[in-house]
């Protein structure tokens, strides 16, 4: 259902702006304000449009094949159907609602959409504006409810995990293992997986984000899952690594300093500090055992709406952690032609610290 709270922060900043309107089209930005789930095929074929005045009741454009759910989703807030295209629906729109200046999503507007925007609002008199990352900002720091739900998909991600890493042996392929993890994902009431499911086994580990093939398992090889669901629109994020059958000394020397480096950047997490300093927390751990080369990627990111958000945990990012943030940490060592170990939590940052949103966790420190 509508969020009024958070429709009237974005119309007190459009006034603050002296913008008469926002169109948002990015879809968990959407939901995020009205409720409305549905989501968009590509870029290029959009579901809906919420229409935010300044100083008035939004409005959810879409078209017929969303009608029924729209109206559903969305509660008292007002539905438009656009029969004849969006534009044609904006041009009589607009000037009903007295909105002179339009603020637009950019950075997820086609270069040919916008084109065909800008020639509308030119028709009509409407002046353009491009304001990115409104809605991101406020997508930022999780609510109690949004935290709620995003535990739930955590515990479900864990759920499915367990029910699949039972099934696992020798002589599967990693396809096998991917199939399996996304039927019970569906199975145990996710909408869906929150981004293709990542099994890689041996050297093939060594890609952080390798895509599951015909590859069998062997016995006593080292298997990476990184997995991840969608539940009631908030996504989890999860990575485990461990050996079908019997680990070696190397294996279990380096899952140990990803392991001490993970749980030495969770204990830094608190306001105020530094996304730098989260990360090079882990990333010393893992230089001083001698792998800083074969660490190259961030050590987290934001999850909410998206698998992928802000704020993200790296060297690059100087700004501070703030209550109510949900990031992952997901340090990892990379070795080519052996394989690796990446390891990964969801975190919540709160007043007095951090908690650890998963609770699957004990089995990882071998």
């Amino acid at each position: 259902m509508i969020h009024p709270q958070r429709i009237q922060k974005i119309q007190a900043r459009l006034r603050r702006k002296k913008i008469d309107g926002l169109l948002v089209s990015q879809p968990n930005n959407r939901r995020y304000l009205s409720g409305y789930s549905a989501t968009d095929h590509d870029i290029s074929e959009s579901s809906g449009v919420l229409l935010i005045p300044a100083r008035q009741l939004p409005i959810l454009l879409t078209d017929f094949r969303y009608q029924i759910q729209a109206q559903k989703e969305v509660g008292a807030m007002q539905v438009l159907l656009y029969p004849k295209g969006l534009f044609a629906l904006l041009k009589e729109l607009l000037p009903d609602l007295n909105i002179a200046s339009l603020a637009f999503e950019s950075h997820y507007t086609l270069h040919s959409t916008a084109d065909k925007m800008q020639h509308m609002a030119d028709s009509i008199g409407v002046s353009l504006t491009h304001f990115d990352d409104m809605v991101e900002t406020m997508r930022l720091i999780k609510d109690e409810e949004e935290i709620s739900k995003l535990r739930a998909s955590v515990l479900l991600n864990e759920k499915v995990f367990q029910q699949v890493y039972k099934t696992i042996g020798a002589g599967q392929t990693e396809i096998d293992i991917a199939l399996a993890i996304e039927a019970t994902m569906r199975r145990l009431g996710a909408e869906a997986p929150s981004f293709e499911t990542i099994v890689a086994t041996a050297e093939r580990s060594a890609l952080p984000h390798a895509v599951p093939g015909d590859v069998s398992i062997k016995k006593n090889t080292s298997l990476m899952i990184d997995m991840g669901l969608i539940l009631d629109g908030y996504c989890s994020d999860m990575t485990r690594n461990f050996v079908v059958g019997k680990a070696d000394k190397k294996y279990l020397t380096i899952h140990r300093i990803v392991r001490k480096a993970q749980l030495a950047a969770i204990a830094q997490i608190r306001p105020g500090v530094s996304a730098t300093a989260v990360d090079k927390t882990a990333r010393n751990i893992i230089s001083d055992a001698g792998y800083g080369d074969y660490f190259g990627h961030a050590l987290g990111h934001g999850v909410g709406l998206a698998v992928h958000e802000e704020p993200r945990l790296s060297s690059r990012n100087r700004k501070h952690l703030q209550e109510g943030m949900i990031i992952t940490v997901e340090p990892g060592i990379y070795l080519p032609d052996w394989g690796g170990v990446r390891l990964e939590n969801m975190v919540v940052v709160r007043q007095d610290g951090y908690e650890v949103l998963n609770q699957d966790i004990t089995w990882l420190d071998i």
